[in-house]
């Protein structure tokens, strides 16, 4: 009888914390969006983080929507292509790069991806604000054709949709809490929002997820929100996982100042 009655009221152990494979050390990268600045920036101090922290199978993971809005689209996905040539880096496509291979098929796309920062894109690829004022639509969609040459369509198209890693999966947008993570949709990767951002029940794996602004990081239990909008904010945010802990650090250039790197080590 005494012995049950230990039992019930024995403190109940701590719930086990979510967590990346053993010996694996994750760095998530929210939405770029053209700013070059904050990931030069950003990229110096995960690449000293990462000495620092010691050995490890370390990836980076950059949760999409490199292009459009910020000034340098086209210097953030040559950055990207060199960094991949020294450090795994793994990047997922967001519905920007969606709209922007679109753009390539019709001039009614071409309209649309120019009404969600497709300007920036353009200009960042060597088209003039002279030219972009005066060309007509289809003269644009030509011009679209000749700036960007095919390899790099080819190398945008590429981008994955789903990277899991433990009890954690990056994805751009979310997921479909109805749906389990082997039977996702495309169109919700990249692109859902309310459904999934509503959605306050245990999902089948912790989903760090970009595509939705936040002024902080938004931990949620089931879900961890890292874009911080950069293009508007300044704000640039990488996601440090390491076994169950969590870290942040940010490229941050308010007020137009210089880009300074902000670490936080507490658990987000």
């Amino acid at each position: 009888m005494l012995q049950k009655l230990r039992d019930i009221f024995r403190p109940k152990p701590a719930p086990k914390l979510p967590s990346v494979p053993a010996g694996t050390r994750y760095y998530a990268i929210g939405d770029i969006h053209g700013r070059l600045d904050l990931l030069e920036a950003l990229i110096a101090a995960i690449e000293n983080d990462d000495r620092q922290a010691g050995p490890a199978d370390t990836c980076i993971v950059l949760l999409g929507d490199l292009v459009d809005r910020g000034p340098d689209s086209a210097g953030v996905i040559a950055r990207t292509r060199r960094w991949q040539q020294h450090a795994k880096v793994r990047v997922l496509a967001g519905n920007h790069e969606e709209m922007f291979l679109a753009a390539f098929e019709r001039p009614e796309a071409l309209r649309h991806f120019l009404k969600h920062g497709g300007r920036e894109t353009m200009l960042s690829y060597g088209l003039s604000p002279q030219q972009f004022a005066t060309l007509e639509l289809e003269a644009l969609f030509d011009k679209l054709h000749e700036l960007v040459p095919e390899s790099e369509r080819e190398y945008i198209a590429s981008f994955e949709t789903m990277i899991p890693a433990g009890d954690y999966v990056f994805v751009h947008a979310g997921i479909d809490p109805a749906r389990p993570l082997d039977a996702q949709q495309r169109s919700d990767l990249l692109w859902i929002r309310e459904r999934f951002l509503n959605y306050q029940g245990p999902l089948e794996k912790v989903v760090v997820h970009g595509h939705t602004i936040f002024e902080q990081v938004m931990d949620c239990g089931n879900r961890i929100g890292i874009d911080t909008g950069a293009f508007r904010s300044g704000v640039l945010t990488a996601l440090v996982l390491e076994g169950d802990q969590r870290r942040i650090i940010q490229a941050r250039a308010l007020g137009g100042g210089p880009v300074e790197i902000f670490h936080d080590d507490r658990a987000c």
